[in-house]
């Protein structure tokens, strides 16, 4: 099978990097995480002008139409420049719920101007006790007479803090996938956000709903039919995720890589040492085996849902886990103290592939979800 990227493909890959070449320095990171945005304003209003916001979805839209390896050639180049951007949430995950899962007005009404960039979204599917289950749900909606009033609370909703819309899981039915989508603004009344920065440079915020009132409107897709949306929509997220990671890791390794050649002990780079040539060849190892798992996790992410797209994405973000985390760690024992200073880009590498790992189920979630499959099947 050829797994090169075909002529448009590698176009869009390139035009991505020489944006976040060119824009997007580990200096202006740090000033970007520090504005009140979390990110540069600047560099999303390029992504939506340039069309990179509108990569998955419909040429309708003016996008792409491009799938999961589209997307991985986006995400990718974003995780190699560290970018804070929430295009992963916004885009890809917000934005695929509603467009599986959206009516025709609300499609109209909302995917042109994500698509465009001009407008945020974000999903807060996550709360307190789920620990990665996005089907342990105990934010209620109880149905009036006006639509639905809303009661619970939600968890580390990156990109919450500023977005225009944002996407809330709630239970309507006792039953275990009686969950539905609702569309929220961050003004409506009874929606309380607590602001806080994550480890590795984004801001994310808890959210919480008391007696939000929205109407029939708000509800995207059909009543106590969110949960299989939901689950289709995480996976396509956990593709994107994995292509972040590869791009992170192989900028992580190329650090590590030009340590070793510039840093001298007894007189000699290094780099000549046996033991930190062979850590470095098991760093490489590892970003191979992760880069092949993101090639096949792209490969399924847009297919219709079955047992075997879901062990290759449970698969694939076990391996993408388990490989960021030896690569971060092998890399600062090469580096010595100065991994993990605040001022060496390489911790900052580092915290985001810590952070990727436990972004919807880190490593050892996933090897239980897919021995699980392996049993059922």
């Amino acid at each position: 099978m050829d797994f090169r990227l075909n002529e448009e493909q590698q176009m869009l890959q390139d035009t991505v990097a020489r944006l976040v070449r060119g824009e997007y320095s580990f200096e202006k990171r740090l000033e970007f995480s520090e504005t009140e945005a979390g990110f540069s304003v600047d560099f999303w209003k390029q992504l939506g002008e340039l069309g990179l916001t509108a990569v998955p979805f419909s040429e309708e839209l003016g996008g792409f139409d491009g799938g999961g390896v589209e997307v991985q050639s986006v995400m990718t180049e974003l995780g190699r420049g560290l970018c804070l951007e929430p295009y992963l949430q916004s885009v890809i995950f917000a934005g695929g719920l509603i467009n599986q899962a959206g009516n025709d007005t609300q499609k109209d009404t909302w995917l042109a101007g994500i698509a465009s960039g001009e407008l945020q979204a974000a999903v807060a599917l996550q709360e307190p006790q789920s620990f990665y289950d996005l089907k342990d749900v105990e934010t209620r909606a109880e149905k009036n007479d006006s639509g639905y009033v809303l009661n619970g609370r939600k968890a580390v909703v990156i990109g919450g803090h500023c977005a225009d819309l944002i996407l809330v899981s709630a239970r309507t039915s006792e039953a275990a996938d009686g969950i539905s989508l609702f569309v929220l603004t961050p003004d409506t009344a009874g929606l309380e956000r607590r602001v806080y920065p994550t480890i590795d440079g984004s801001k994310g915020c808890d959210i919480t709903l008391t007696d939000v009132q929205v109407s029939a409107e708000a509800l995207v897709g059909q009543q106590d039919g969110a949960a299989e949306v939901i689950e289709y929509q995480a996976g396509r997220a956990i593709a994107a995720l994995c292509a972040e990671a590869v791009g992170a890791m192989e900028a992580a390794n190329e650090l590590t890589l030009d340590y070793l050649k510039q840093r001298k002990q007894f007189g000699v780079p290094i780099g000549r040492f046996q033991v930190l040539q062979h850590r470095m060849v098991d760093m490489m190892s590892e970003l191979e085996q992760a880069r092949s798992m993101s090639i096949l996790a792209a490969s399924v992410a847009d297919e219709e849902q079955s047992d075997e797209r879901r062990r290759i994405l449970a698969a694939a973000k076990n391996v993408i886990g388990r490989s960021g985390q030896f690569i971060s760690e092998q890399g600062i024992q090469s580096h010595g103290g100065i991994g993990m200073t605040w001022e060496y880009n390489f911790a900052h590498y580092a915290k985001r592939l810590i952070m990727i790992n436990h972004q919807l189920g880190d490593d050892d979630f996933h090897l239980e979800h897919y021995a699980s499959l392996l049993q059922a099947s």
